[in-house]
């Protein structure tokens, strides 16, 4: 699994349904390269049933997101209609109607690939064909990117485990308390907390105090 942190973001141009229902063509994260920070995050499938609860809990939580300048787009390697299609379904029949934000199609799977996330990977076989081993899909993988475009944060789930929009708040949080204060974030930091000088002084001082 690579580490992303640190590095540029890969961009990319791709299919979109954005606003709960409009197809966009060659969508990118670069839009917001200046302007936005972007929680980029990957889920396996739609039409499945853990990938809706996130999906729904991101959505619930985007005022959260707005109020900080936070872009939230999603993608699995779905295509355009079938994002569509789960987007007009109703939550009681096991859809996502009501979410906005950006979903991604990455039905080439060449995204995924390109942040490391595909559950699974292509080799050749005995004839000197390209063959995939594993499962096509994308682990539950989520990057936080700054305005630079510069991957600050990753995490990356195994199939079966959802993740915490409430976590993925917190980090956002914290990166730009950095960025405003100049202060690093202690171990479990959230607003309002203390944070520290980045020098020998300033962890003991915090470890003093604390």
């Amino acid at each position: 699994m690579s580490v992303l942190v640190g590095k540029k973001a890969p961009l990319f141009e791709a299919d979109a349904v954005v606003n709960g229902g409009e197809f966009v063509e060659k969508f990118s994260l670069e839009q917001y390269i200046g302007k936005k920070h972007v929680v980029f995050f990957f889920y396996p499938l739609d039409f499945t049933f853990v990938c809706p609860t996130e999906i729904l809990a991101f959505q619930e939580k985007m005022d959260e997101f707005e109020k900080r300048n936070v872009a939230v787009v999603g993608c699995s390697v779905d295509s355009k209609f079938s994002h569509w299609a789960w987007l007009n379904t109703e939550k009681n029949d096991g859809g996502i109607k009501g979410v906005k934000y950006p979903l991604v199609s990455d039905i080439t799977k060449t995204i995924s690939e390109n942040y490391d996330v595909l559950a699974g990977e292509y080799d050749y076989n005995e004839d000197g064909e390209a063959e995939f081993h594993g499962d096509a899909v994308a682990y539950r993988g989520l990057f936080l990117i700054d305005k630079q475009g510069v991957v600050r944060h990753q995490v990356v789930n195994d199939l079966p485990l959802g993740r915490s929009i409430g976590e993925a708040l917190r980090i956002v949080d914290a990166l730009q308390y950095f960025e405003e204060h100049g202060e690093v974030c202690p171990a479990n930091w959230t607003p309002g907390d203390e944070a520290m000088v980045a020098s020998a002084e300033g962890v003991a001082k915090y470890l003093s105090e604390h």
